[in-house]
């Protein structure tokens, strides 16, 4: 990975193999970010990702992997849970097909390059457990 801040935007390339949210978790760890805004594009060799089941309070989780899956859109947050980073990242891909695919980011190793933009606010945002829907969400008080 290699990054460069300018103003209260980080410009990351994350490198062909690396896997994503580890990357971006050794980011925050390095540089102190617990809230920001992530958004991006990249080639992924393999993507798992999950949509939530509200019912089970699991995700669902999908492996997508033996082609390069162009990624439109990597979209996500950084908060504080627990004193630590707590990324929430979406993403939409397809295949050589064109089918896209969508969902909760769990893994993404990159097959050629990642190109992100890590907005950082000032403030704090932390995160607790919700027991109606299972997820730690955002706390606001």
């Amino acid at each position: 990975m290699e990054y460069k801040k300018f103003g209260d935007t980080y410009v990351v390339r994350i490198m062909r193999g690396e896997e994503v949210m580890s990357e971006l978790t050794e980011l925050f760890n390095k540089e102190n970010i617990r809230l920001a805004t992530i958004e991006g594009i990249a080639a992924a060799g393999k993507i798992v990702m999950g949509c939530y089941d509200f019912d089970t309070k699991f995700y669902k989780k999908s492996v997508f992997e033996g082609q390069t899956f162009e990624v439109s859109s990597f979209l996500g947050s950084v908060t504080e849970f627990e004193g630590k980073p707590y990324l929430h990242v979406h993403v939409c891909f397809a295949g050589e097909d064109g089918i896209a695919h969508a969902g909760h980011l769990n893994e993404a190793v990159i097959a050629v390059t990642c190109e992100l933009f890590v907005k950082c606010i000032d403030g704090e945002v932390k995160r607790a457990f919700d027991e109606e829907t299972g997820l730690n969400l955002f706390s606001l008080k």
